[in-house]
């Protein structure tokens, strides 16, 4: 068995894995020779993850068997994550010994080593959801939209038709209202087949977000009371999808 992988950059990872953990204790990498994947649910199973980064955004990428299944804690591999520079280059192998070297190349070469664990080998089925609205925004705006939210609530709605995307939040503490624009440079893409308005949860939403660091883009896909398909395009063409199941009123 046999898995080495060489990403040119840690900060990428380090900023990726920050965000898995905020919503996954624990779940399972799927190297094959083709990408690098990873699906998973939150505990609540409110949300769900879905990972997939190809064999073209690695500097160097070897797998050597169909398939290897890497089972991590997701806590523990944030820490070694945080002793990332922004640029270290950063090496994943996995050997025979079951066990996760990662490894940061900066000043010094620094190597840690991570037990694997055996999380079963269940595949979660790609969601089929219905959309009605596609909506392709700045994702650092999107961002500052759920801070500005948070002030006055815990959830938000999202409001999609024709002409505009809008998202709001209330309570009896106040009201707020960011209205992305083409025109401001906010909104890259808005194609509504029909209005579509639902609620979701800021505390989800915000930790989502945090992909922002990485990802210029987000694409927001959903339909009325439906959940939410919340997709960045990671550096070098990676993607990484969040689902979001929606608040009812």
């Amino acid at each position: 068995m046999g898995l080495r992988l060489v990403f040119a950059d840690a900060k990428t990872w380090k900023y990726l894995v920050d965000t898995l953990s905020r919503l996954i204790d624990e779940a399972t990498f799927i190297a094959t020779p083709q990408a690098l994947t990873l699906r998973a649910l939150d505990p609540s199973r409110i949300a769900m993850v879905d990972l997939e980064i190809p064999v073209e955004a690695f500097e160097e990428y070897e797998c050597t068997e169909e398939e290897i299944r890497i089972g991590v804690n997701f806590d523990e591999l944030k820490k070694i994550m945080r002793r990332g520079r922004a640029k270290d280059k950063f090496e994943l192998e996995v050997g025979d010994e079951k066990k996760l070297n990662i490894r940061f190349k900066g000043h010094a070469v620094r190597t840690f080593v991570l037990p694997l664990l055996d999380l079963g080998s269940q595949q979660l089925p790609t969601p089929k959801i219905p959309i009605t609205a596609h909506v392709k925004v700045l994702s650092d705006a999107v961002a500052d939209a759920l801070k500005d939210a948070s002030i006055v609530s815990d959830y938000v709605r999202f409001e999609a038709n024709e002409e505009r995307f809008v998202i709001k939040a209330s309570s009896d503490r106040g009201n707020v209202e960011v209205d992305f624009s083409q025109e401001l440079g906010s909104l890259i893409e808005l194609d509504v087949k029909e209005p579509a308005i639902a609620s979701y949860s800021l505390d989800y939403l915000t930790d989502m977000s945090k992909t922002s660091a990485i990802a210029d883009i987000v694409t927001l896909e959903y339909a009325s009371n439906k959940p939410l398909i919340m997709t960045y395009d990671l550096p070098g063409g990676g993607r990484l999808t969040f689902y979001l199941a929606p608040r009812m009123e």
